[in-house]
């Protein structure tokens, strides 16, 4: 091998490593944002990482260049399908209605299905004499795993998908069930009446829950295990709401406008927060692309003048 594709390579990875690590670093919770101005020494415990430990030396600097990749890593198998109680609740996240077993046959299809059309290509390759035994057989392989593992990054936009949904959803329903509680109706009449007047990923959640009080659970236990179920925040604070609401018997109607008028402001936030982040990425080709045309051409007559002097 050239020392030119070595330094090539070296250059790469310590590239990828310095994108990896801001990327890493980039992506803090909330809790990691106000751990240093809370005093709660459990909070703070929690929120340093685990990778943040390490040895004094050469052996340190070396584990702590490949921190982020490895914390990347330990976080993205966490929320993999390779953990059955993950994969179990991200069905239930996803409402599609498969099995963990039928799952896992999507998953081993996929696989065959890239590895299959990987092997396809390749053997084209090889007639052409374009690939190699080894080369082909690596392609192979990487392409066999990547589709196992695409059908698990496809579940994952499924459960987004659906999530941003009910999110866009639940203000609309929250203000009509603060109507219904309003005219006197109770919390389970009025969650009738939205699943009777709605269809929507929300209003599915919400039928859920009223089979689950027909068949006898409380409504407490049905809404509890709702919360469990999702891993939006806004749902998850507006059952609290309802909890509370009905155990300690505090207006209904108010707390349902309360969330609804949270959730509509958590919208308006995100939205800012996108316009800013498309604003400094617009910079982008404006600074490497257009500006540098723009100085080009600005400057090109006055240096045409100069080689026409000399």
């Amino acid at each position: 091998m050239n020392l030119e594709v070595i330094l090539g390579l070296s250059l790469a990875c310590g590239l990828w490593l310095i994108i990896l690590s801001t990327l890493v670093h980039r992506t803090e919770d909330f809790s990691e944002r106000i751990a240093s101005q809370l005093r709660a020494a459990e909070l703070r415990k929690n929120s340093v990482s685990e990778f943040r430990n390490l040895p004094e030396g050469l052996y340190g600097g070396f584990t702590a260049m490949l921190a982020p990749a490895i914390e990347t890593m330990y976080k993205t198998l966490g929320r993999s399908s390779l953990d059955t109680a993950s994969l179990e609740k991200r069905i239930e996240q996803w409402g599609g209605g498969l099995t963990v077993s039928e799952y896992r046959v999507q998953q081993v299809l996929w696989s065959i299905g890239a590895l299959t059309l990987a092997l396809f290509l390749v053997v084209m390759g090889a007639v052409r004499g374009q690939v190699g035994i080894i080369t082909g057989l690596i392609l192979v392989l990487l392409a066999g795993a990547c589709g196992f593992l695409g059908r698990d990054y496809w579940l994952t936009q499924q459960i987004n998908k659906r999530e941003k949904a009910m999110l866009a959803e639940f203000p609309a329903l929250a203000e009509l069930m603060a109507l219904s509680v309003t005219a006197g109706e109770s919390a389970i009449g009025s969650l009738e009446r939205v699943v009777r007047s709605s269809n929507g990923e929300l209003s599915k959640e919400f039928r859920k829950i009223l089979a689950l009080t027909r068949s006898g659970e409380s409504l407490l236990s049905a809404l509890q295990s709702f919360s469990r179920r999702t891993s939006v925040a806004a749902l998850s604070r507006f059952v609290d709401g309802l909890i509370v609401a009905i155990e300690r018997g505090t207006p209904l109607a108010d707390v349902l406008r309360a969330q609804a008028q949270d959730v509509r402001d958590h919208a308006k936030r995100e939205l800012m927060e996108t316009a800013g982040k498309k604003e400094i990425g617009m910079m982008t080709p404006v600074v490497f692309l257009i500006l540098p045309l723009t100085v080009l051409f600005a400057m090109f007559p006055g240096i045409s003048l100069l080689n026409l002097n000399f």
